[in-house]
């Protein structure tokens, strides 16, 4: 069984990579791939894990680039995570998401729910980890001021919340060539979710080389859409969990959503 989107303490995920893929492992899964947001930080350690379980690693990683100011994520596999231009992207990646974590820090403050910063900082220091509204979340909750990341959201730091802060960053296209400068191959993460189906033309033009019709969140109505939109781009289907862990985002999908071989083989067929 395939998982191509997973998540770890590297980024938003809730377990760290050993026990993530051992996770992967007891759930029979055989090939899955760790995507965490703009950084391959848990990228060895996923590996030499998966090495011990008999398990395959696909490189991967999910990128956050921006369009009309609403976050689209790409995910990128198949890799060479030691590309220089790669690592330099993804070091002002995580340096923006510092100053976004600040800036609606500093905005909660003014409207009276102070959290501590520090862990935040802490964090994006650790090995190359990412920061992102879930760790303001989890702040939030630390401090008194939410019951959990989903009440965060809801009231405070959501899009339309009074701490949101758009997003600014690289372009779609950008994502996408930088990926492909390191010998990779791009996806289009949970484009039900997205909702700019007018997107997929402009970025298959750039390059996207599918679109993740597989995915928790995705009914069959909508796979099979994206299945055929994809099909009239000329574009492969990716797939996988969205796991972050227990008890949050996707918890009891592990090893319950995953990617047919078939859609595997022309995926990974597609590889520079």
């Amino acid at each position: 069984m395939i998982d191509l989107h997973l998540h770890t303490t590297a980024s938003d995920g809730t377990l760290p990579a050993a026990t993530l893929i051992g996770r992967a492992a007891d759930a029979g899964l055989t090939v899955v791939s760790v995507t965490d947001h703009d950084t391959t930080a848990a990228l060895d350690a996923a590996r030499a894990a998966a090495e011990a379980a008999g398990l395959s690693l696909v490189t991967g990683i999910e990128i956050t680039a921006v369009e009309d100011e609403q976050d689209i994520h790409i995910l990128g596999y198949f890799f060479d995570p030691a590309g220089p231009h790669l690592i330099a992207f993804l070091r002002a990646q995580r340096a923006d998401r510092i100053r976004r974590a600040l800036a609606i820090a500093d905005r909660l403050q003014r409207l009276g729910c102070e959290i501590d910063t520090r862990p935040l900082i802490a964090h994006s220091e650790r090995g190359g980890a990412s920061v992102g509204r879930p760790h303001v979340a989890d702040a939030l909750v630390a401090a008194g001021h939410a019951v959990d990341r989903s009440d965060a959201f809801d009231r405070l730091i959501g899009r339309g919340r009074p701490a949101f802060i758009a997003r600014s960053g690289a372009s779609s296209p950008d994502v996408i060539s930088v990926i492909h400068d390191a010998g990779g191959i791009t996806s289009l993460a949970h484009p039900g979710l997205v909702r700019r189906d007018d997107l997929v033309p402009y970025l298959a033009a750039a390059g996207l080389g599918a679109l993740e019709a597989r995915h928790s969140e995705h009914d069959a109505r909508t796979e099979a859409h994206y299945r055929d939109l994809a099909a009239q781009h000329g574009l492969a289907v990716s797939g996988g969990s969205d796991f972050h862990g227990d008890g949050g985002h996707h918890a009891r999908t592990l090893g319950i959503v995953t990617l047919p071989p078939s859609d595997y083989a022309a995926l990974r067929a597609r590889v520079p």
